[in-house]
């Protein structure tokens, strides 16, 4: 049996989200896939490679809760003239991009197969730990549902980049049919529509989208499988509408009231915001085709994301960390960070890209922390990210280590055994 690889981490700067500031004296043993000892005492290893940090902070691997893999379009229209082919290749780009900024875990939230997600599991292409939604499912006319009024058909996913990424189907049986094909798929988290959106062409912000049948259909199957609902929602009432259904995340939530973020606190439902894609939008993505009366819905929603943050901290909702960006705006994804510092601690954004987010994903004590038996997802900061947040942002310049299940992804440190 071949020996597993150790590494042990000496000279750091501990910064567990548990803590509220970096902690100096600390090592960490990785062996194999998982941490093995974290002590503020010195470990002995024979057979670990040191890693000396050089006095930079170490901390979890970070946790990104609403990105979409495969959505390589600004304006999703452009999707249906990318092959899968296409699809893929570029998909496998963004992963990739994700890593080195020091996301080791992402949950996709519509439109990435257990395909990319195996693809990634077997070192065929590099990317984080995937969580997929397989296609998300909407009804006619609503967010999933990005045709041409002229257009009255539905396109073949297996030639249409965009028909791959979503399902349009209505009343019960369909949305059963249709969660239960994504169980089949693979999927960790299936995601459903339930309001109108910004980069879709025919529903105004505040529709309601599937009934409360719809809705409780599609949580039964879901939680029969092991599984669990995340909506797409902005509104308060459609918010309502969804937790009182049984949906456990909520994407988006940017016109919550305090009303809807009460009910999310009390049914322990989780919000998932990504102010940095409307941000994104509003700045770069007219250039790339997206016409005016989306970017007018996309005004609305900013204007209403930093109010949600604080509506949700008030009712102690707890808010985990996403981004989704659209085509190039991927390289916001990091920015998320310094546009929650307007309205919250550092350590907050931290926390939600860390522990909640490995709450959203269902793996708390595994992920999202630095830890006895949690897995080795580490990265190392070149200084203290809760005086600069700005560390965690720049493409991962600022990282000298990215570590996911205990192998370097990158590595500026070196090691002597």
């Amino acid at each position: 049996m071949t020996a597993q690889q150790a590494f042990l981490f000496r000279n750091l700067r501990l910064l567990d989200p548990a803590f509220d500031e970096p902690r100096g004296g600390y090592e960490v043993l990785v062996e194999g896939e998982r941490i093995r000892e974290v002590s503020d005492r010195p470990i002995s290893s024979d057979t670990a490679t040191v890693i000396d940090c050089g006095g930079k902070v170490l901390m979890p691997g970070l946790i990104d809760c609403h990105v979409h893999s495969m959505h390589s379009e600004v304006y999703m229209r452009r999707m249906e003239d990318v092959p899968l082919t296409l699809a893929a290749a570029r998909g496998a780009k963004r992963l990739k991009g994700m890593l080195d900024r020091g996301f080791t875990t992402v949950r996709d939230t519509g439109g990435t197969d257990w395909g990319m997600k195996q693809a990634v599991e077997a070192g065929l292409i590099v990317g984080p730990r995937l969580f997929i939604a397989g296609r998300s499912i909407g009804p006619t006319g609503g967010h999933s549902d990005g045709r041409a009024r002229t257009n009255q058909g539905f396109a073949c996913p297996c030639c249409n980049g965009q028909a791959y990424l979503r399902v349009v189907v209505d009343g019960p049986d369909e949305v059963r049919t249709a969660v239960r094909e994504q169980m089949r798929q693979g999927a960790d988290q299936v995601k459903i529509m339930v309001s109108g959106g910004v980069a879709s062409p025919n529903d105004p912000l505040d529709s309601l989208q599937f009934s409360l049948e719809e809705i409780e259909t599609a949580v039964e199957e879901a939680e029969a499988f092991g599984r669990y609902v995340c909506a797409h929602a902005y509104s308060a009432e459609a918010i309502t509408r969804a937790v009182t259904s049984g949906v456990r995340t909520i994407e988006h939530g940017n016109l919550i009231d305090a009303a809807a973020a009460r009910l999310m606190a009390e049914k322990g439902a989780y919000l998932v915001a990504n102010l940095v894609a409307y941000v994104a939008m509003g700045e770069r993505a007219k250039g790339y085709g997206m016409p005016d009366t989306m970017l007018e819905k996309n005004a609305v929603v900013l204007e209403g994301g930093y109010k949600s943050l604080e509506i949700c901290k008030e009712a102690g909702v707890k808010v985990g960390y996403g981004s989704d960006l659209l085509g190039d705006l991927i390289e916001d994804q990091s920015r998320e960070f310094s546009i929650r510092t307007e309205v919250q601690a550092p350590i907050e954004v931290i926390r939600s890209a860390t522990t909640i987010a490995a709450e959203v994903v269902r793996r708390p004590g595994r992920l999202g922390t630095v830890a006895a038996d949690a897995w080795a997802d580490l990265i190392v900061v070149d200084d203290d990210p809760l005086k600069d947040i700005t560390l965690l942002e720049g493409q991962g310049r600022h990282l000298a280590a990215i570590m996911k299940g205990g192998s370097f992804h990158k590595n500026t440190l070196g090691g002597s055994v």
